[in-house]
């Protein structure tokens, strides 16, 4: 299992900085969000301050963007770091796409992400091995690549895609035709068992013959103190008045619950949700643990769950240095 970590929510010129100390402690991966900022910028800076240290987008929104845009920056950000950049993508929810992005959202989010992922690839096939670029589909007809264009071979072309998800449908994409797939930070360990492995797996009987097992790649809540657990339960009661996300709680026969969170969400009474998740729903969310314990709970929690695994909690360095080094080398 390795061990990676979030960059936190900081200015483009805090990321050297931050990207050259997660080296040194030896995070695997180091991943970007698209929230306050762009996912993409921050990689630049990561590839030119490291030279070990892999990175990507967990995620960049996919529905906001062309497949040409994402091709273009992914070859450029593969090329740059000599093949450590890994590009991934989520759909986000159609009240952003619409409202924040200003962009349709489709009738089909699995048939427009399959399409999206297929024309980046195809890209990437012509500049790499000189295909004629040709694809057309229902929502892309991607037919002009002149030679002013063409993004030339790199020496790395093989760039892996991840997609994030909650549900079924997302994760059959991921294990059909995925290199990765990234589990949403509101998962239980029963929860990725039960459902979004199983549905890798289908996907992957879809598969080409001799594509690679998908990665799995989790983000986990834990608590180690009182503050901490009081963070994670406001988060996790946000995550759960998404509609969208209702699978994770009917799973555990919490529906209602949800269904509660979603009509405060709505009329914006942010402060009284946390007081709807219950203990027990913490301990399923979230991994509540002591300092010393925590690694090993970890490793217990998501042996045969997850691949690569990140903490909610960003990394920042100069806070709990020796505590990140020693989580890491557990690893």
């Amino acid at each position: 299992m390795k061990f990676d970590a979030a960059l936190p929510i900081v200015q483009l010129k805090d990321v050297p900085a931050i990207a050259k100390a997660a080296e040194a402690i030896g995070f695997d991966v180091l991943w970007t969000s698209e929230t306050q900022h762009d996912p993409f910028l921050p990689c630049t800076l990561i590839a030119e301050h490291t030279d070990r240290l892999n990175f990507g987008t967990a995620i960049a929104v996919s529905f906001s963007r062309s497949p040409a845009n994402l091709a273009y920056t992914a070859w450029d950000l593969a090329a740059q770091s000599g093949g450590r950049f890994i590009l991934g993508l989520g759909t986000q929810v159609k009240a952003h796409i619409e409202r924040r992005f200003g962009m349709p959202w489709p009738e089909s989010v699995m048939g427009k992400l399959r399409e999206q992922i297929q024309v980046i690839r195809a890209f990437w096939d012509c500049w790499q091995n000189g295909t004629k670029l040709n694809f057309r589909g229902e929502y892309y007809k991607i037919s002009l690549m002149s030679p002013f264009f063409n993004g030339g071979a790199i020496e790395n072309p093989n760039i892996p895609i991840y997609i994030a998800g909650v549900n079924t449908k997302l994760a059959q994409l991921a294990g059909e035709l995925c290199e990765g797939f990234h589990a949403h930070p509101f998962h239980s360990p029963r929860y990725l068992r039960e459902v979004i492995l199983p549905a890798i797996g289908d996907g992957a009987k879809k598969a080409e013959s001799g594509k690679q097992k998908t990665k799995i790649s989790a983000t986990a809540f834990v608590a180690t103190s009182p503050e901490e657990e009081a963070f994670a339960r406001m988060q996790i009661s946000f995550y759960a008045s998404t509609p969208s996300y209702r699978a994770v709680m009917d799973l555990h026969g919490w529906g209602e619950t949800a269904e509660k969170l979603s009509g405060f969400a709505a009329k914006g009474e942010w402060a009284e949700m946390p007081m709807l998740i219950t203990d027990e729903m913490l301990g399923e969310f979230c991994l509540r643990t002591t300092p010393e314990r925590l690694a090993a709970d970890l490793k217990s929690r998501y042996n045969g769950l997850a691949d690569r695994l990140t903490l909610y909690t960003p990394f920042v360095p100069g806070e709990k240095d020796d505590w990140w080094r020693n989580l890491v080398q557990s690893f």
